[in-house]
């Protein structure tokens, strides 16, 4: 009661007195605080929720920011498609602990991970079915819900658990799971009001779970377009001794790549790539991008000129995805980077090219390391400029260390400082490539990684000179059965005897055309590697061409006799003319020699006149 006098200047004395009822003011001051942590709880909820794309810790968000201020104990439990970035199924009752919080650590409530069927007569499986949520006042009274486990549910109700509320997590018309808020220290069961606000605060986390399970989706869709385009075993060469790493980035799965590709001449192509951007546009990209690499190889092209045709289709791929007039009808590609270098056991010569990739690393023999400065092509699509070749002599023995930006680049650190942790992961001259590749990712490769990694790790070898044959041969025809003698003693000394009668055959008709239409100066060289090559190089850039000849033509049948007798043969072009090559299988690797040499004879078969 407040009492103030009303005394004036020559007036009556006397007072009022106001009189206010602090019952009332004390529950508008309740409710007012009851609103105002309300409030707070929602907005921590909307800062401390959906922090991650990860859906379990999405769930742990929701559990922790529920503990102490809402429930003493919260547990979320998922469907098993959900946690996989799949669909639930609307019909399956079986959810998977995924978190756990509480103000203490000994309740007997189920443990995380556990797989839980619930029975139908709980109210976690009639939330599940209907979409509703549900307050149980009084465990020690719910019949239903202590018929799930009877000997746990006494052990809660002794526990001092008492009261719950089920809210299942609900996303774009999909059940996802159950959150279950648990009373202990509070007396006071949950009440109808306290209902309302477990809603809201489910139905923001719900879809933060949901957000993570499609993230989830994607980046399994994405890492398993990545893999089944990138090569599941590279394939085993003479040349080089290879090891190799793929690791896709927590954030997103990018467009990296890298493969071994033979070629002629016991020569081996390592590339590594790196295509901008993340998700399966760019693991489709990659894919499009390694395939035409493949291509390009098998025309033998040198490091520039690939680099410059897969320069072109970078700029073409991006015009298709803008459409016409320029308005983009999905996601352009705006480049990617390569390298491409073509290594040769014989004459120990690597050839480079790159295309705004990261310079790769050579570790000599004695363990020393170094970045050789190539030509600094710009990345692919942009077109204008052309691509240049370095040559460098490599010792036997050497490891050549091909990777992508994201094993040297965080944000953590300058890229100077990366490029020192990888030389010094680099420099043990003992180890082989398969124990580099780990050391260099446990020395530079952060815990979560911002981007995908790729790794390409090849140890030379040589081509010893005991296994090389070469000679020059002038333009005389008479000297091709000169040429096939010594080639016969040389497979004599080899102990290939037995392809001596097929070398001699093609070695004749590769001489002849050389001699015939070729210019000098004309070599022919045999390698004796994992298969046989004869190779006649001449200085003419003019290729023979395979033609049916008719059955009254008495020549041009010389190039079908070569390709059936050589398991591969074609051209490559060199900057002195051309080099034509046949490759044999070594004996014991031919499937039928019998039935290749009835097909050898139907080649001259001809019809009666």
């Amino acid at each position: 009661m407040n009492q103030r006098s009303t005394d004036g200047p020559g007036g009556p004395l006397g007072t009022v007195a106001t009189i206010r009822d602090s019952t009332e003011l004390q529950a508008l001051t309740g409710r007012a605080e009851v609103a105002r942590k309300r409030l707070q709880l929602l907005y921590d909820a909307g800062v401390g929720i959906g922090t991650t794309l990860d859906v379990a810790r999405t769930a742990e968000e929701l559990a922790e920011v529920a503990v102490p201020s809402f429930a003493d104990y919260v547990t979320v439990d998922l469907a098993d498609p959900v946690l996989n970035g799949e669909e639930p199924n609307g019909s399956a009752s079986e959810m998977r602990r995924t978190a756990v919080s509480g103000i203490r650590d000994d309740h007997p409530l189920y443990e995380r991970g556990r797989l839980i069927a619930f029975l139908p007569s709980t109210p976690q499986a009639r939330g599940l079915g209907t979409g509703r949520a549900e307050v149980v006042p009084d465990l020690s009274r719910a019949l239903g819900w202590r018929a799930q486990d009877p000997e746990r549910t006494k052990a809660i109700v002794e526990y001092g658990i008492h009261s719950l509320i089920t809210v299942p997590l609900q996303a774009r018309g999909t059940v996802l799971g159950v959150a279950n808020f648990w009373r202990s220290e509070k007396p006071g069961p949950f009440e109808e009001d306290d209902l309302s606000l477990a809603e809201e605060l489910v139905a923001r986390a719900a879809v933060s779970v949901d957000n993570a399970r499609r993230y989830t989706r994607e980046h399994a869709l994405a890492v398993t377009l990545q893999r089944s385009l990138l090569p599941r075993a590279l394939p085993e060469h003479s040349a080089v001794e290879v090891a190799h790493r793929y690791l896709p980035a927590q954030s997103g799965v990018g467009g990296d790549w890298f493969d071994v590709i033979p070629l002629p001449g016991s020569r081996v192509a390592l590339v590594v790539g790196d295509v901008v951007g993340h998700g399966l546009h760019a693991a489709a990209t990659m894919g499009r991008l390694r395939t035409a690499v493949h291509n390009f190889s098998t025309l033998d092209l040198p490091p520039d000129e690939l680099l410059g045709h897969l320069d072109d289709l970078v700029g073409r791929i991006d015009q298709d995805e803008m459409g016409l007039g320029g308005s983009p009808d999905g996601p352009a590609m705006t480049g990617a980077t390569c390298i491409y270098a073509i290594y040769d056991p014989v004459s120990r010569q690597c050839t480079m090219a790159r295309a705004g990739h990261p310079l790769p690393a050579l570790v000599r023999p004695d363990g020393t390391v170094e970045f050789p400065e190539l030509p600094a092509g710009p990345p692919l699509g942009l077109g204008g400029m052309p691509f240049e070749s370095a040559e460098l002599e490599i010792a036997e023995g050497t490891e050549l260390v091909f990777y992508t930006d994201g094993l040297i680049e965080d944000r953590s650190r300058d890229i100077d400082v990366g490029i020192e942790l990888l030389r010094r992961a680099l420099a043990h001259a003992d180890r082989t490539p398969e124990q580099t590749c780990k050391a260099v990712l446990d020395a530079l490769l952060p815990a979560r990684p911002k981007d995908d990694v790729a790794l390409l790790i090849a140890r030379t070898r040589a081509l010893g000179a005991d296994r090389i044959a070469e000679w020059d041969v002038p333009s005389d025809p008479s000297a091709v059965a000169g040429m096939r003698a010594a080639a016969v003693a040389k497979l004599t000394d080899w102990g290939l005897t037995e392809l001596a009668f097929s070398t001699e055959l093609i070695l004749s008709e590769l001489l002849t055309n050389a001699i015939r239409y070729g210019t000098q100066p004309i070599r022919v060289r045999m390698l004796y590697d994992e298969g046989l090559t004869c190779e006649v190089a001449d200085g003419s850039s003019t290729s023979p061409h395979l033609r049916y000849a008719a059955t009254t033509d008495e020549g041009g049948r010389g190039l079908f006799l070569v390709a059936q007798l050589s398991e591969r043969w074609g051209t490559r072009y060199t900057a002195d003319g051309k080099i034509i090559w046949a490759e044999q299988p070594l004996p014991g690797t031919t499937s039928d020699p019998e039935a290749d040499g009835e097909a050898l004879l139907r080649l001259f078969d001809t019809e009666p006149l």
